[in-house]
């Protein structure tokens, strides 16, 4: 069995991260800002726990599901 090239590996993780949108990587830096804060994990609306399902399935998630839906974002 080969193992394919590192560099494949490399490019390909470099790609990812080069395509981080910059309203992804605020999303990030105001989930981290709310980790530092005591917040993460509440609504930023209404202040009502985020389920821990959507926070594993999108860490960076600011409202729960019935509010992004009530803004007609997507979930």
């Amino acid at each position: 069995m080969t193992e394919a090239p590192r560099t494949s590996t490399r490019k390909s993780s470099t790609r990812v991260w080069q395509e981080i949108s910059p309203r992804s990587f605020a999303a990030l830096e105001r989930a981290e800002a709310r980790l530092a804060a005591g917040t993460y994990g509440l609504s930023t609306e209404s202040g009502e726990p985020i389920p821990d399902e959507r926070l594993e399935a999108l860490p960076t998630a600011e409202l729960t599901v019935e509010e992004q839906q009530l803004r007609g974002r997507s979930v």
